[in-house]
């Protein structure tokens, strides 16, 4: 059953920089109030007192990500390098049979050019190929009998090492999301190994993008 608690926290669950507001104690619950009003009066389908919806605001409880904000510090200011890779474009194929022995065909070419950037991730239905711009014609002869879904040029990669253990850390992809998003920054592929975190942005972002993630440093 829908109560005023649940339907706060599921507005705010849904809106992430809402969420932070709260947490920093910057945003006025009275005005959030009289916001939220409405919407939640329209999902319990009765009149709601702003009162008991700012009773709501002030008894959620936060993430302990958004708590445990020190360690996150501790995490960011522990970031490794990073690395930034322009001139990239980024391939999509259909999944089939064949697939894998056409992208066998690219890694013998690049094996021994450690100069070529180059990600390959495999979905249910699509394989996704992200490659330095000058390997673009192996990559349509390689893949010549394969279905091609979408390609798109003038990429680059902002690459990040993460420290040990960053993967027991609730919330440190949550923070680089954010910050990339408050910058209106559009992510257009994500790549991740255990230690590495890898966004590809088109061209004119990458400026923005690298600043960003400079700045999680601090």
């Amino acid at each position: 059953m829908k109560t005023i608690a649940s339907c706060v926290q599921d507005i705010i669950v849904s809106s992430p920089f809402l969420e932070e507001g709260l947490s920093r104690q910057i945003i006025n619950f009275s005005a959030l109030a009289k916001e939220l009003n409405q919407p939640i009066s329209e999902v319990l389908r009765k009149p709601i007192k702003d009162g008991a919806i700012m009773m709501a605001l002030r008894r959620y409880q936060q993430p302990s990500y958004l708590e445990n904000s020190t360690r996150l510090k501790k995490v960011f200011s522990q970031l490794g390098d990073i690395t930034v890779r322009s001139n990239l474009s980024d391939f999509t194929f259909q999944n089939s049979n064949s697939l894998i022995h056409s992208h066998s065909q690219v890694l013998e070419k690049i094996s021994t050019n450690h100069q070529i950037f180059y990600a390959f991730t495999r979905g249910m239905f699509e394989s996704n190929i992200i490659i330095s711009t000058s390997e673009k014609e192996s990559i349509l002869k390689a893949f010549k009998n394969e279905t091609q879904i979408g390609l798109q040029d003038k990429l680059s990669a902002i690459s990040i090492y993460l420290p040990t253990g960053n993967s027991k850390i609730a919330g440190l992809y949550y923070q680089i999301f954010k910050r990339l998003a408050w910058e209106n920054i559009t992510l257009y592929e994500v790549v991740s190994t255990t230690n590495e975190f890898t966004i590809v942005v088109e061209d004119d972002l990458v400026d923005k993008a690298f600043s960003v993630i400079k700045r999680l440093k601090n």
